[in-house]
């Protein structure tokens, strides 16, 4: 008999969008390493050197279990915004982010 892993139904920050339904382990293990490197306050962390601070915080074995580190990071990103754990900083070119919790 297989064991079916949990899921999680990840939610975006505009409620018309759906999330992803991901594995819980790799939702937490992303989700560990996003708020472990997003800064408190401004300036924050710029996007685009989102992915590449998540892999860094990741173990090799984890980067290869979980596959497209970019895909993942981005995805538990917008769940985190969207419950209130990460913000974009308002007006800043290139977009940037802060952690709220």
């Amino acid at each position: 008999m297989t064991q079916v892993a949990k899921r999680i139904q990840l939610r975006h920050p505009d409620r018309a969008k759906a999330g992803a339904r991901i594995e819980l382990w790799k939702y937490e293990s992303v989700k560990r390493a996003n708020l472990h490197i997003v800064p408190r306050e401004a300036p924050g962390i710029p996007f685009a050197g989102l992915a590449a601070g998540v892999s860094r915080e990741s173990t090799r074995a984890e980067r290869l279990k979980v596959g497209s580190i970019g895909w993942y990071t981005i995805s538990v990103k917008l769940h985190l915004e969207a419950r209130g754990f990460l913000r974009r900083l308002p007006g800043v070119v290139p977009p940037r982010l802060i952690r709220l919790k």
